[in-house]
């Protein structure tokens, strides 16, 4: 796939997850053949579907596919996904039991523990997911901070704004540039970390750029916000998998080059 037919590909997977979510993205992603280009070109598949559901907000039970592919069963069903603190979930293909405690749209429910798998493709994919949404937060923030104007001056200009703003930045940037690089088990544990952690960040500055409104039901960035809590805890949490990674290290008794430069 070259490059302008990959634009096209996102342009068409943008339009498709403005216009639909849930059960109904996940059968129109179904027609665009999403099961093919993920068992054909995971490398594009997982940064351009994930990433893109992130920005929209919009949300499907692809995860189920990227784990049931990496372990070599078919696509299209559902499979028990660890959650943080030791709790499984199920990541429902109907929209029937939408309604769990953080997000009310993702139709998850807990479940006995269940059989593990690989489950290096679904941090990756997580993590385009995580940094998607981060990057949404960060443009909604940004909008806001140019448009508002207090004390006669635009919000923008304050030192203080300007710094959350950056620092939003720099950790998303770091996320991306870890989970371009993951290519090993320690490095997608590493990458999920750091794109569930700049999330977090990114949650924690915007809401505090946006001030009131950002608390409010009306605004976007509430939706934004859980999702990037729940997904953060799916496959392992930042802190979980930062202590993980720091274990694997201390077992192998050295620190390997994650990148060569």
């Amino acid at each position: 796939m070259d490059a302008t037919e990959e634009h096209l590909l996102a342009e068409t997977l943008r339009k498709t997850m403005t216009a639909a979510s849930g059960q109904a993205l996940d059968a129109a992603l179904a027609d665009l053949g999403w099961a093919e280009l993920l068992a054909e070109q995971p490398d594009i598949a997982l940064p351009l579907t994930f990433r893109l559901l992130g920005e929209t907000c919009a949300h499907a039970p692809l995860l189920n596919d990227v784990l049931l592919s990496a372990a070599g069963r078919p696509t299209g069903g559902t499979l028990p996904l660890p959650f943080t603190g030791g709790a499984w979930v199920l990541w429902e293909r109907d929209d029937a039991a939408a309604g769990t405690a953080l997000d009310a749209e993702l139709p998850l429910h807990t479940v006995p523990v269940g059989t593990p798998v690989p489950l290096a493709a679904g941090r990756i994919a997580l993590g385009w997911w995580l940094l998607g949404t981060g990057r949404a937060m960060l443009t909604l923030a940004r909008q806001h901070a140019v448009d508002r104007v207090q004390f006669g001056r635009p919000l923008a200009s304050f030192q203080a704004v300007r710094h959350r703003l950056a620092e939003t930045l720099v950790a998303l940037d770091g996320a991306e540039a870890t989970l371009v690089a993951a290519n090993d088990e320690l490095g997608t544990l590493l990458a999920k970390a750091a794109a569930g952690k700049a999330a977090l960040t990114a949650a924690r500055h915007c809401q505090q750029v946006l001030g009131g409104i950002g608390f409010t039901a009306e605004h976007d960035l509430h939706r934004h916000v859980r999702r990037a809590m729940v997904l953060d805890g799916l496959l392992g949490s930042a802190w979980e998998l930062t202590r993980e990674a720091g274990a694997l290290l201390r077992a192998g008794g050295s620190a390997p080059r994650l990148v060569h430069l």
